[in-house]
C-alpha cells in the first residue's frame, strides 16, 4: 500500500485531508500538522511515495527533500514571485489573480521544476482566498497522483519577493480607500499581523473590511499597547 504525507497546520486543510483520505481509500494518508513532527525519522518510519506540503512556514529539513518527493504549492505563477508572503505581496503589487504553482522541493527556495500550475483568483480576504485555494491544491494533488506528472524546470526570469513584516501591516500612511481596503482583507486571516493603526498609546486592529461606493466598513479590535 503507498502512502503519502499532507503537511500543513492551517485549519482549511483539515478538508483537504479528508477529501483526499476518502478520494484514494486504498492509500494510506497521514497530516503532520507540527514542525516537531516534520523529522527524516519519522518520514523514514513512514516511507511515503510523496509529500504533498500546501501551505508550510517552516525550514524543510535537506535530509527529507533529498531523499523523498516533496511537493509544495506556491501562490504564484513561478518563477514570478519567489520567496515569501506571495499573497500580499500580489495584492500591493495591483494583482487581482495569479496562479498556484506546484514544484518539487529543491534546496533553492521556490526554484524547484514545476508539476503544473492553475488559476486563483484574489478576491476577498485572505481567509477567502487561502479556502479557494485548497479546493485548487486538493485537484492538483489528484492530477499529480492519477497522471503521474513529470516535474519540468522553470523558464523565465525570476523575480524574487521578500517575506513581510507586522509593521508593514500599518495602514495609517496609506491615503486612498482601495489601497486601505487591500491592506485589511490581505492580512485577515489567522496567523497574520492584521492591518493596523497606532494613536495615543493605543492599537486598532482592522478585520471584515467591506467595500460600499464612498466609504469602508470594518470590524475593529482596540487596546493598549
Amino acid at each position: 500500500m503507498d502512502s503519502y504525507i499532507l503537511v500543513s497546520n492551517k485549519k482549511w486543510h483539515i478538508n483537504l485531508f479528508e477529501k483526499l483520505n476518502k478520494t484514494y481509500f486504498k492509500q494510506k494518508w497521514i497530516l503532520i500538522d507540527s514542525n516537531k513532527n516534520f523529522n527524516i525519522e519519522n518520514i523514514d518510519s513512514i516511507k511515503p511515495k510523496r509529500i504533498f506540503i500546501p501551505h508550510w512556514s517552516f525550514y524543510i529539513p535537506n535530509k527529507i527533500f533529498q531523499n523523498y518527493n516533496c511537493i509544495v504549492f506556491h501562490m504564484t505563477d513561478l518563477p514570478y514571485g519567489r520567496g515569501g508572503s506571495p499573497l500580499q505581496n500580489l495584492i500591493v503589487n495591483g494583482y487581482k489573480k495569479t496562479k498556484i504553482s506546484a514544484i518539487e522541493v529543491i534546496e533553492g527556495i521556490d526554484e524547484g521544476p514545476i508539476y503544473l500550475k492553475t488559476n486563483l483568483s484574489l478576491k476577498g480576504s485572505a481567509r477567502e482566498i487561502f479556502t479557494r485555494s485548497s479546493d485548487k491544491i486538493f485537484k492538483m494533488i489528484c492530477q499529480i497522483i492519477d497522471k503521474n506528472l513529470i516535474a519540468i524546470p522553470q523558464k523565465g526570469e525570476p523575480v524574487l519577493f521578500k517575506r513581510r513584516n507586522p509593521e508593514q501591516s500599518n495602514i495609517s500612511k496609506l491615503d486612498k480607500l482601495d489601497l486601505i481596503y487591500d491592506y485589511i482583507r490581505m492580512l485577515d486571516c489567522e496567523g497574520y499581523p492584521q492591518a493596523f493603526i497606532e494613536l495615543n498609546g493605543f492599537k486598532y486592529e482592522f478585520t471584515n473590511v467591506k467595500r460600499n461606493k464612498n466609504n469602508l466598513e470594518a470590524n475593529v479590535r482596540i487596546f493598549k499597547y
